[in-house]
């Protein structure tokens, strides 16, 4: 297959994306990009979350870990599961209750102007590291077989996956992301099932016969009851549990796309119906990393790399159709994950750091016009930060997405929580320390432990994180428990 081709296929994937992003952004205003006039339809953003949940972390990532981890991934699936009837029940009817735009702004209402700031500050370090990562694998893959093959450097094919980011969020925002996401999420499963019938079709097996030899290779084992292991059953599940909360309950760019919809009803059966789908779409995923492992030991293939399994066996070995339906696949996780995390950047910096919501003397020119200019400074930063893992990379990268999670979401899992479980006021000013210092115990503990006892704390890191910063704002309450 020829690099030409691939990039024929992603540059017409990407002009049909730009006519839908045409459509959905005329007469577009700042209420179109922050919340979509909160008028999207549920069941469009239920199913476009699924792309923009999965990204192109999970498209390669997840079925490339099969290889070393089996289906240990599963445990922390359900804890997903159980993580979304916590958002849907607790944390949003608080947010269309108080009409918020950036979820942020209840941390002002419920402590003060320090642990707001605080909590908006660890979004931005969360989401920025955690989108620019993303983007970094699908960045790496187009580049490799594609970008490379055409004598382009790894530094343009970062800074043209950005530019077109750009383009198509930058007057839309929110409501062209999503219908987009809607798009993207079925050419992504699409590319998956695809993937799984060429591998059945080139090992020469029917259906009953995948699942009979899958069950047969161990690959299934999904329950590790080691202790020590990160990835016991019980870690993985409370790790899922509290990542899910965090990197969706508390996280502007998931809660951005559900605040859009009409109303609380809405939103809660987009969430429910969302998180029933996952799981189903999880296994496939790993279903999928089962097969492809079957597939390299039975070829003789080895790979240092488990992220470049997938792409490498598609692309190479299972003909033309697959390698250019992966590609479409690839690019539809990719798309979503990135769009989201430029649009929920910008609204948070705009209303939670600049303040957009209170400038009464700004007119709409003008905050479009601020608007513009951190749009772009954050994507300036993401073609930065993707140059920089470039040189840096060395494990799986939905490992250290999730291990980045655990310690820059840690603080805000605390702040949330303290605000809901308890009716303390706290010292407001102390905040942004207890915030600092949080994850940095947490990594000092989850060391000692480690080395001491050969116990890591795996992704419930995150759980360990956010109830450390709770015990410090619980010393830091005030005495009196009247909470607003």
């Amino acid at each position: 297959m020829t690099p030409s081709l691939l990039a024929f296929i992603f540059i017409a994937y990407t002009l049909l994306i730009f006519g839908v992003t045409w459509i959905t952004s005329r007469h577009a205003n700042n209420d179109t990009y922050f919340t979509g006039n909160r008028r999207s339809p549920w069941f469009v953003v239920a199913y476009g979350m699924i792309g923009a949940s999965l990204s192109g972390v999970t498209f390669m990532s997840v079925p490339g870990n099969v290889q070393n981890q089996a289906f240990y991934y599963l445990p922390m699936v359900l804890g997903f599961l159980a993580g979304y009837i916590v958002i849907a029940t607790v944390l949003m009817p608080l947010y269309y209750k108080m009409q918020l735009t950036s979820i942020y702004t209840y941390l002002e209402k419920r402590f003060g102007f320090f642990t707001y700031k605080s909590g908006a500050a660890f979004f931005i370090l969360s989401r920025t590291l955690g989108a620019t990562l993303r983007m970094f694998l699908v960045v790496s893959v187009l580049h490799t077989f594609i970008l490379q093959q055409l004598g382009i450097p790894f530094w343009v094919a970062g800074l043209i996956f950005v530019v077109l980011i750009i383009l198509y969020t930058f007057e839309g925002g929110i409501k062209t992301i999503v219908w987009t996401d809607m798009l993207q999420t079925t050419f992504m499963l699409l590319a998956v099932v695809y993937c799984v019938f060429a591998v059945c079709h080139e090992m020469g097996w029917n259906f009953n016969e995948m699942f009979s030899l899958v069950k047969e290779s161990g690959y299934t084992r999904w329950i590790d009851t080691d202790w020590q292991s990160k990835t016991n059953f019980i870690k993985q599940f409370l790790g899922g549990v509290f990542v899910c909360v965090a990197m969706t309950g508390l996280d502007q760019e998931m809660m951005q796309k559900n605040l859009s919809c009409r109303n609380l009803k809405d939103a809660q059966k987009n969430m429910f119906t969302f998180s029933g789908i996952l799981v189903v779409v999880n296994f496939l995923f790993l279903l999928l990393g089962a097969i492809l492992a079957m597939y390299v030991q039975q070829k003789g293939l080895h790979f240092t790399d488990t992220d470049l399994i997938f792409p490498t066996v598609a692309i190479n070995h299972l003909g033309t159709v697959a390698g250019l339906i992966f590609i479409i696949g690839l690019i539809s996780a990719a798309y979503p994950s990135a769009d989201g995390a430029l649009t929920s950047l910008t609204t948070s910096f705009c209303i939670d750091i600049a303040g957009m919501e209170k400038r009464k003397d700004w007119n709409e020119k003008q905050k479009k016009r601020v608007r513009y200019i951190i749009h772009l400074s954050f994507a300036t930063l993401f073609l930065l930060l993707i140059i920089f893992y470039n040189s840096v990379k060395n494990d799986a990268i939905i490992n250290l997405v999730y291990t980045v999670a655990s310690y820059t979401y840690g603080p805000l899992l605390g702040f949330f929580f303290f605000g809901l479980l308890t009716k303390y006021r706290v010292r407001d000013k102390m905040m942004p320390a207890v915030a600092v210092l949080s994850p940095l115990l947490c990594y000092a503990l989850d060391r000692l432990c480690i080395y001491y006892f050969d116990f890591g704390f795996g992704f419930a890191l995150l759980l360990v994180n956010g109830l450390l910063t709770f015990v410090g704002m619980w010393l830091c309450r005030e005495k009196t428990n009247d909470a607003k």
